[in-house]
């Protein structure tokens, strides 16, 4: 987190131990983003969960008929889906699989997270209000969708520092 972000719009997550803020994704089956929320990171995901139903419905009308998620989101953004009218289905892990395994369908906002990750702005949180921070996302997005478009391959700025090197 960068110096001069307001700690009324930040937290501490006990389970990750990392202070800021969290975002959470809607993507489509491409992983392009639907709807981002930026919140701080002591907020419970349900909460993150119900207004990201929220602007996927809002968004895209009823096109969306259901919504897979991790196993931190519980009954309440289910029950909260099912009155928007989206089937929200929880994925779950495998117990018996050890350190990191992608889950079926559910690993597309995993490689939008690794994607977006490459845009410098969104490594840290500069932002000082998180409509800001939220807006980065959809500027980075457009980035990556202009290049899938054109089949265009910029280099990022971490190919840009290896060459110099």
């Amino acid at each position: 987190m960068a110096a001069g972000v307001p700690a009324s719009t930040t937290g501490h997550d006990p389970v990750k131990r990392v202070p800021g803020r969290k975002r959470g994704l809607a993507v489509d089956v491409l992983g392009l983003v639907i709807a981002v929320v930026v919140l701080a990171a002591n907020v419970y995901d349900n909460t993150a969960g119900i207004v990201l139903l929220d602007q996927v419905a809002e968004h895209t009308g009823h096109s969306v008929r259901k919504a897979l998620v991790d196993q931190g989101f519980k009954n309440k953004v289910v029950a909260h889906g099912a009155g928007l009218g989206i089937d929200v289905e929880i994925v779950a892990r495998n117990p018996q699989d050890k350190g990191f395994v992608p889950q079926p369908k559910r690993w597309r906002v995993e490689q939008t997270y690794g994607i977006l990750i490459l845009h410098r702005r969104l490594v840290r949180d500069y932002e000082h209000r998180p409509s800001s921070s939220a807006s980065r996302v959809y500027w980075a997005m457009t980035h990556v969708m202009t290049r899938r478009l054109t089949g265009a391959n910029t280099p990022t700025w971490r190919t840009v520092q290896a060459v110099a090197a």
